[in-house]
This record gives structure tokens, sequence and C-alpha cells, in this order.
């Protein structure tokens, strides 16, 4: 019997994944192509909203964005390797999500949180075919560096929300 190589989750754990989708300004966004089934990754800016999901501001142009409408189930992955060493042993978190467009209010109303991570999108921000988009977190996995890594839920990658019942 294979032994499972990820270790039970704990405090530590949550704390690095947190903290790596605080800071995190970019992630790898992976999604499925409908026309041909096949898997797509593209780099997307990202900046953590008021209630710890995150946000991305996603042009209707980009390859991405009619199969996050079509099927909103994605991934992400942050987590940036140093400039020195072992591009493996860095630590890095990847992401079931599922992406939500929101509509024209919610994207006022989280304007100041993005832009403040953000600032230069103000010059495209207001574009009509640009869209926020809120991610929801259904778990994670987390590679904390050689030999350590742990499986995390939804409720683990939010600091609020431990015990208690996952944001929607």
């Amino acid at each position: 019997m294979k032994k499972d190589p990820f270790q039970p989750c704990n405090d530590e754990a949550r704390a690095q994944a947190q903290g790596l989708l605080r800071d995190a300004r970019t992630a790898a966004l992976g999604v499925v192509l409908p026309e041909t089934g096949a898997p797509h990754v593209s780099r997307i800016a990202l900046a953590p909203g008021p209630d710890g999901r995150p946000l991305s501001l996603i042009s209707d142009l980009s390859l991405h964005s009619r199969p996050l409408r079509e099927n909103p189930r994605c991934a992400l992955l942050v987590g940036e390797p140093p400039a020195r060493g072992d591009a493996m042993a860095f630590a890095r978190l990847s992401l079931a999500a599922r992406a939500a467009f929101l509509d024209e209010d919610e994207k006022a109303a989280l304007r100041a949180p993005y832009l403040t991570a953000h600032p230069k999108a103000r010059l495209y921000f207001d574009f009509a075919d640009m869209r926020l988009v809120r991610f929801r977190l259904e778990g994670a996995a987390l590679n904390g560096g050689f030999g350590r890594a742990f499986r995390l839920s939804a409720d683990d990658l939010v600091p609020h929300a431990r015990g208690a019942s996952s944001p929607s």
C-alpha cells in the first residue's frame, strides 16, 4: 500500500497557505477549453478581497474568459520561486476554486481593494470588456517545501473562517 504523501493539516501549514494567498499578486489560472477539452493555463493578476477570497480583473477578450463562464471550476497556483536556489524547494499553493463574474455594482464596491493591490489597473479597470471575478476557494494542496505537503479545506484558507462554515 502506498503511503499518503500528505501530512495532517496543522496551524503552521494553515498560516503558510494563508500567507501565500494573501501575498499573491499573480496566479497561474487553469481552465478547460470547451471547444477542444484541452487544459489551458494563463497568468492572471490576483488581489485579496475584503472577505479573504481572491479577486481578478479579467477581459472578455482573454482566452480563459469564456471557459470560466461556461464552467466556473478552475485551479489557481500561487507562490513564486526565489531568484536563487532550488526552484522545486519553494512553497506553493494549488487551489481548487469556482469563478464568479461579479455584476457592475459588486465590481464598483470592490474597486478600492483591487486597485490598492494593483494601482496600475486604474488605467483599464473601467474598460467595457473588463470583468471582476471572485474565486470561491474549495480546497488546496500546499507544498510547503521539500517533504512538507498538506491538504487544506476551504476553511483552512481564510483566517477568520476556521471553525466556521466556508464563505460562499
